[in-house]
């Protein structure tokens, strides 16, 4: 599981050939999240708060490039690195 992108201890991979909806995983200590990238709703898991919104303020900036490598990653190809939030 590629990750391609980490913030204040957030970490942001995709899964090779996963399954729809297009989403990424979120993961912060022992939580985990899976996020949608066009509704930037919470598919399944939790996040603290905090965590939280700071994932979806950053897929919000990110969202074109979440897609591209959503593609990317669903037809086998390593998914490019995304900047962190500041």
């Amino acid at each position: 599981m590629p990750e391609v992108s980490r913030f204040f201890g957030i970490s942001i991979r995709f899964y090779y050939n996963d399954h729809e909806p297009a989403h990424f995983h979120a993961a912060y200590g022992e939580f985990e999240a899976l996020i949608e990238i066009d509704t930037l709703s919470v598919l399944r898991g939790q996040l603290p708060r905090r965590a939280l919104a700071l994932v979806l303020e950053w897929a919000a900036l990110h969202r074109a490039e979440l897609r591209a490598d959503w593609n990317s990653a669903r037809i086998g190809e390593p998914p490019l690195p995304i900047d962190p939030l500041d």
